[in-house]
């Protein structure tokens, strides 16, 4: 900002034989972009307040100074279309107050999901769920929605080396059959097998063989992403799911993060990282035969996840809070 005594050399130097036109651009920046007051101004110009008021009032009649309103369902709906635009998916933008936390802005974008979600059930519909953090969220204020002849399954087991996973997986699950009216399928087995070939052989089991042709016919899929660095921590990497070890070898092949505990990477590949091999979660390949694919994401760590997702053209619909979207933008272009 120039010293007061500075605009008012130039302006005087520049004054004579303007036009009104000419005084009311002069008024203008001196009161909405210099924060003068009217009074101040019409001193210096040896005018009254009155008539820089005019001058003021002349500025906004003639289009010299122009005032817009940014409202928050105006700038999610930009959002959505631009999203729409770079990556061909629809997108729902959730407004969330800038200094929420990141607890309270998954809490907002998971109660927002839950509100849009009925949109996407119909009858006879089978819907696969990924267990996380956020889907965790979104099961919470998941509201008494009857969808008949619905079923819910378990897409990725969730037993580790200290606990079956059941009593998280199982509440998120039953939380959305409790809603829907729906039909549960729980996956009784490992997060990540030991050795791929007790993988294989679990595969070939026949009660594991039903559960993974419910799988293979979802109609939706629904699931957030996991991340090593999320503000809100990803259960797989914060519930002893993998060890230091493991953690290593997945920053070393440059993993951005998992989808139902199978890894990608930033650019979309994902068939050569090894932990897949011993992941009990869909390969990324089925899950791409699932008509719908919502994902649900929340917070800036997020983003090279959400990158590699959209690479892999694995999301058809977002549901995202807002300032990861404008990131998400600010990176694309």
């Amino acid at each position: 900002m120039l010293h007061k005594r500075a605009i008012i050399q130039i302006m005087r130097d520049e004054l004579a034989g303007r036009s009104k036109s000419d005084l009311a651009t002069t008024a203008a920046e001196l009161y909405y972009l210099q924060d003068w007051r009217m009074e101040d101004i019409g001193k210096e110009l040896n005018l009254s307040r009155s008539s820089v008021s005019r001058l003021l009032q002349t500025a906004r009649d003639r289009g010299i100074v122009e005032f817009r309103v940014n409202r928050p369902s105006d700038r999610s709906a930009k959002l959505s279309e631009q999203i729409k635009n770079r990556f061909g998916i629809h997108a729902e933008v959730f407004e969330v107050p800038e200094n929420s936390t990141a607890d309270e802005r998954l809490e907002t974008v998971g109660a927002q999901t839950a509100k849009k979600l009925g949109n996407y059930f119909r009858a006879g519909i089978t819907i696969g769920l990924a267990w996380g953090s956020t889907i965790s969220s979104v099961s919470r204020h998941m509201h008494y929605f009857p969808v008949a002849g619905s079923t819910v399954v378990q897409l990725n087991g969730a037993g580790n080396d200290h606990s079956t996973g059941l009593s998280y997986s199982g509440e998120i699950l039953n939380q959305f059959g409790k809603s829907l009216g729906a039909s549960v399928v729980h996956f009784p087995v490992p997060a990540f097998f030991d050795d791929p070939e007790a993988k294989q052989a679990m595969w070939r089991e026949r009660s594991t063989k039903r559960i993974l042709d419910i799988q293979q016919r979802i109609d939706l899929a629904l699931f957030g992403l996991g991340r090593i660095d999320s503000e809100v921590p990803s259960q797989v990497y914060a519930a002893g799911y993998l060890g230091t070890e493991e953690i290593d070898d997945l920053n070393k092949e440059q993993v951005a993060g998992d989808i139902a505990t199978v890894f990608f990477r930033k650019d979309g590949s994902w068939s050569d990282i090894s932990l897949n091999e011993r992941s009990s979660g869909p390969s990324l390949s089925q899950l791409k035969k699932a008509p719908k694919r919502i994902c649900v994401v929340s917070g800036l760590a997020k983003i090279e996840a959400l990158e590699g997702a959209l690479a892999g053209g694995l999301i058809t619909d977002l549901f995202i809070d807002d300032l990861t979207a404008e990131k998400l933008m600010e990176t694309a272009s």
